[in-house]
């Protein structure tokens, strides 16, 4: 069984599609869910997380115990998702020896050159597509 950590912030959507495409493919997977805040947090318990929890403390921790890490961009970039993102976030997701599949999501001062701009559905796709992958 894989070990996935999804991270999201703001309203929790991407994290609540994450998961929800995970739930949908049948992948053998336990699915850890932290949100920078308590709402995206519940978003992605409500979409099929194992467990959740929320905070820059449950980044840092859960980012050591996990095979894969999927998140928006943003969660490698101090500051981001509207300053939801820490110093301690980032570098906890940027140091982890998971696999990291970060959505391109070009917001908050943030541009991905050479990423065409496709639609949630499409980008969540290309993760699932990946996680089956490893």
């Amino acid at each position: 069984m894989i070990r996935i950590l999804v991270i999201d912030g703001q309203g929790g959507r991407i994290g609540k599609f994450i998961i929800e495409g995970i739930r949908e493919a049948k992948l053998d997977a336990e699915i850890i869910a932290v949100g920078t805040n308590s709402l995206s947090t519940s978003a992605m318990l409500k979409a099929g997380a194992d467990a959740g929890a929320t905070g820059e403390n449950s980044v840092v921790v859960c980012s050591k115990n996990c095979d894969v890490i999927i998140g928006p961009i943003g969660i490698v970039i101090t500051d981001a998702l509207l300053g939801e993102v820490t110093e301690k976030m980032a570098a906890a997701v940027g140091r982890s020896k998971a696999k990291k599949l970060l959505i391109p999501i070009n917001q908050c001062d943030n541009f991905i050159v050479g990423v065409n701009d496709l639609s949630i559905t499409s980008l969540i796709k290309d993760v699932i597509s990946e996680l089956k992958k490893i």
